[in-house]
C-alpha cells in the first residue's frame, strides 16, 4: 500500500479519499477549511454505511476504513505521499498555486495528478518543475460507485507514471482510459455540448427540464436526463468546463447557454445547493 494525499474535500475529494481508504492505502485529506473536512468525513462515514447496507461492505470493515484517512488544513501533509490528487475548485489559477506549492513541498519522485475534468493538464504541469510526474487522473461522480478513471497524459507526462496511474486506477477496481491533453479530454468534450443543448432547449423555450430529460431518458436510453446529471455535476462546474471548450477549441458550438451563468448568479448550483434545473429542498427531482 502507498501513501496518498487528496487536495480538496468536496464532493470528488471525498469520494476519492473514500475509494483509496477503502482499498488499504492511507489517506492524507486536506482542505483549507475544517469545517469542510468535517463534513468530508461525515460523508464518507454515511457513504460506507450504506455500502454496508446495500452489502458491497462488511460492517467491520467502516471502521477500518475511515481509520486510514486523516485530515490536515496545512498542505505539508502531503510531504509523505507517493502520490498526490488535487480535486480544488475547477479553476485554473487555484490549481496552478496549488501544484506550484506542492511541487516546492514534495520529493521529486512524488506524482502529482490532478482530478481536473477539463483544465489542461500540460499547462498545470508547467507551473513545476516535473511535467514528467504530472497526470491527470480524472474520477466520476460518484467516485465510489463509478468505474471509470480518465488517465490525462500532458505532453510531457512519462511512459512510467503513466503506468503507475493507470495500474493503481485497476487496483482502486476500476477501468481506467488513457487519453492526450486536450480541452474536456474524452469525457466533457462529448458530453457538455449534449448538456448544453439541453439547457438551451429550457432557454429557448422547447421544453421543460422534465420534458428534456424524459426524452433522453425514455427515447434514448439514457439513465440520467441531461439537466439531472447538470444537476450532479454542478452548474457552476458545467459552466467553468464549458468556458474551457470554448477559450481551447476556439468553436462556438462550446458557447455557454446563458442559463447556466444565470443559474449560478442566482445560486442554483444544483443538488449542493438544493436547488438547480430542479428542487431538491423539497425532494422534488
Amino acid at each position: 500500500m502507498i501513501r496518498i494525499a487528496v487536495i480538496g474535500s468536496g464532493t470528488m475529494g471525498n469520494g476519492i479519499a473514500h475509494v483509496f481508504a477503502q482499498h488499504g492505502h492511507p489517506v492524507s485529506l486536506i482542505d483549507i477549511s475544517a469545517e469542510a473536512l468535517e463534513r468530508a468525513t461525515a460523508t464518507i462515514a454515511k457513504n460506507l454505511d450504506r455500502q454496508v447496507k446495500k452489502g458491497t461492505l462488511a460492517a467491520d470493515q467502516v471502521e477500518a476504513v475511515l481509520g486510514r484517512i486523516t485530515t490536515s488544513t496545512d498542505l505539508s501533509a502531503a510531504v509523505n505521499a507517493a502520490i498526490v490528487v488535487e480535486a480544488a475548485s475547477e479553476n485554473p489559477e487555484i490549481k496552478y498555486d496549488i501544484f506550484t506549492r506542492l511541487d516546492r513541498l514534495c520529493p521529486p519522485d512524488t506524482i502529482l495528478a490532478s482530478n481536473t475534468s477539463s483544465i489542461s493538464i500540460t499547462d498545470i504541469a508547467a507551473q513545476t518543475g516535473r511535467p514528467d510526474r504530472v497526470i491527470g487522473m480524472h474520477f466520476m461522480n460518484p467516485v465510489p460507485v463509478m468505474e471509470l478513471v480518465e488517465v490525462i497524459r500532458g505532453k510531457g507526462t512519462s511512459d512510467e507514471t503513466t503506468a503507475t496511474v493507470m495500474q493503481l486506477s485497476r487496483d482502486l477496481g476500476k477501468t481506467p482510459v488513457e487519453v492526450n491533453d486536450s480541452p474536456g479530454f474524452v469525457s466533457n468534450r462529448v458530453l457538455l455540448p449534449m448538456i448544453n443543448e439541453a439547457a438551451w432547449c429550457v432557454h429557448e423555450g422547447v421544453a421543460t427540464p422534465e420534458g428534456v430529460d424524459t426524452v433522453m431518458k425514455l427515447g434514448m436510453a439514457h439513465p440520467m436526463g441531461p439537466l439531472t446529471l447538470a444537476d450532479l455535476i454542478g452548474i457552476d462546474v458545467c459552466l467553468a468546463i464549458l468556458q474551457v471548450l470554448q477559450r481551447g477549441l476556439d468553436e462556438e458550438k462550446y458557447k455557454p447557454c446563458p442559463l447556466f451563468a444565470e443559474m449560478v448568479a442566482r445560486g442554483e448550483l444544483g443538488r449542493k445547493s438544493g436547488k438547480g434545473f430542479y428542487d431538491y429542498s423539497t425532494g422534488k427531482s
